[in-house]
């Protein structure tokens, strides 16, 4: 299931994020930002809650951003595209030609441009230093660079809440690692344009979300399920449904993103997530709840006794006590605004067939 056509983010939304976001904002006024990934889930948030602000504060401030299919992005979000304030610029993240100019602010957030694990590793780690020469060329003062808490690897049984200090990984020797280790060199490579180049680099370590504009029939539980409720179908488990998640909503995240631009130290890693932990079977639940629709739940696999849960759930004890960030809209909350807002989405969501 996925939407046909792109649709403005809430008002509500939006609001959200100017009341918690504002003064990380101003202090980005008069900035020109450059941004990477600016198509995706994270990208779109950020383009249109930076436009909202950009209007609503008279911040005077511009945005570039990077596409591969500048077209696609006029015929997906044609209220973005005609803003005077953002600039589409041509081209592959590991290739792009330097647009002229100085910039203040790049966010660092492309992620994919293909299929296999090497095209995504070459993406990641070429499209990063690539990116970086560039924040060299053009005077950059701040990179936020948005990396994963795959960089973790698997999160040990006895942790419920991984710490940025945890220092384990993935197993290199996976083909299933690339995205985490893939980050992890990425996030080296900022560290240490940092050091030869006075650059500061702030590093945001995401973890799950919920929201418009998450895809629906891509890798993400929590939209799969909502993909499932709009289409009637029970909302399916492959797993035990033991394992435990956590989800921040976009608004949430689009605040957090602002205060780790503007205010993060350089230098250092944030996760960025909630630690309201919940299983997945909780999930889906709760996503059938608040459906409103009759959609049940089916969860293949009976769990095993004594194997413990498997969990994916960040400690975000730095972002509350240095940036004084906190989730605002709960996981329930966060389920219904989404389901208003794809049910709103025009052409209405289909089933794909």
């Amino acid at each position: 299931m996925k939407l046909a056509t792109a649709k403005a983010l809430p008002q509500a939304d939006l609001a959200h994020v100017l009341q918690f976001a504002r003064q990380d904002l101003e202090k980005l006024r008069g900035a020109s930002l450059f941004v990477t990934g600016g198509t995706g889930f994270f990208g779109k948030w950020l383009v249109s809650t930076f436009l909202h602000a950009n209007r609503k504060l008279q911040l005077g401030d511009s945005m570039t951003v990077l596409t591969r299919d500048p077209e696609r992005f006029r015929t997906e979000c044609p209220d973005q595209a005609v803003d005077r304030a953002l600039v589409l610029h041509p081209g592959d993240v590991r290739t792009f030609t330097f647009p002229e100019g100085k910039f203040s602010h790049l966010i660092l957030g492309a992620s994919s441009a293909g299929e296999g694990p090497l095209d995504l590793f070459s993406t990641i780690v070429d499209g990063t230093r690539h990116t970086l020469d560039f924040a060299k060329q053009c005077g950059a003062r701040r990179v936020l660079f948005l990396s994963s808490g795959a960089v973790y690897g698997q999160q040990p049984a006895d942790i419920t809440h991984i710490p940025e200090t945890y220092l384990g990984g993935p197993d290199p020797l996976q083909p299933g690692s690339t995205y985490g280790e893939a980050k992890r060199v990425a996030e080296h490579l900022c560290c240490a344009f940092s050091a030869a180049h006075g650059l500061e680099a702030v590093i945001a370590r995401c973890f799950a979300f919920s929201g418009p504009h998450l895809p629906l029939d891509a890798n993400f539980a929590i939209g799969n399920f909502m993909g499932d409720a709009l289409a009637s179908r029970p909302i399916s488990i492959q797993g035990d449904g033991t394992p435990y998640r956590s989800y921040l909503y976009a608004a949430d995240l689009a605040v957090w993103l602002w205060a780790l631009l503007a205010r993060g130290m350089s230098g250092r890693a944030y996760n960025v997530g909630s630690d309201e932990d919940v299983t997945i079977a909780d999930l889906a639940h709760a996503v059938a709840d608040q459906s409103g629709t009759a959609a049940g739940v089916y969860i293949a696999k009976t769990a095993v006794p004594g194997v413990p849960a498997s969990r994916y759930v960040p400690s975000i004890d730095r972002a509350r006590a240095e940036l004084g960030l906190t989730p605002h809209i709960r996981l329930r909350d966060g389920i219904s605004r989404t389901f208003e807002w794809l049910r709103q989405a025009s052409p209405v969501a289909k089933s794909a067939p």
